[in-house]
């Protein structure tokens, strides 16, 4: 699918606010709410739009810690990591990387006890090296260019 401008106005929008009404959309981009609707259909029928998200306020519900670990494989066959990493809620996201390590995760945690616990079951894979988030200072907007 070939985007056109439009099309970008409406992902920024749907961005800021994914709850946005089609018609209130529409009103920001001289559009009316269904030809928004169409649009919004067609971006998420060709996986454009893959789903929409929640943003909550970690620390009000308990998640304390933000930590990346780079993982060090002990093996070529990363197939059963892959399938641990899958099964570990604390695993937020995990990209396998080139450069310095094999993987990069990010954790969220509630609590050092559960960091430990996630990076003893790590070790039967491979060494680490952890990072912890000591403040956020900027939270990227993917569909912004800078």
């Amino acid at each position: 699918m070939v985007l056109d401008n439009i099309d970008f106005q409406i992902l920024r929008l749907l961005s800021e606010n994914s709850r946005i009404q089609w018609k209130d959309l529409g009103e920001q981009i001289h559009m009316t709410g269904q030809a928004v609707g169409n649009r919004i259909k067609k971006l998420e029928d060709s996986g454009v739009i893959k789903a929409y998200s929640l943003i909550v306020d970690e620390m009000k519900v308990g998640i304390i810690f933000t930590a990346y670990v780079i993982i060090y494989m002990k093996t070529a066959n990363h197939d059963s990591f892959i399938r641990c990493l899958s099964e570990q809620k604390e695993v937020v996201e995990a990209h396998r990387i080139s450069g310095e390590g094999c993987y990069h995760l990010t954790l969220k945690v509630n609590s050092q006890e559960q960091l430990n616990l996630f990076l003893n079951n790590i070790l039967e894979y491979g060494n680490y090296t952890l990072y912890l988030s000591i403040q956020e200072v900027k939270k990227r907007n993917p569909l912004t260019t800078t």
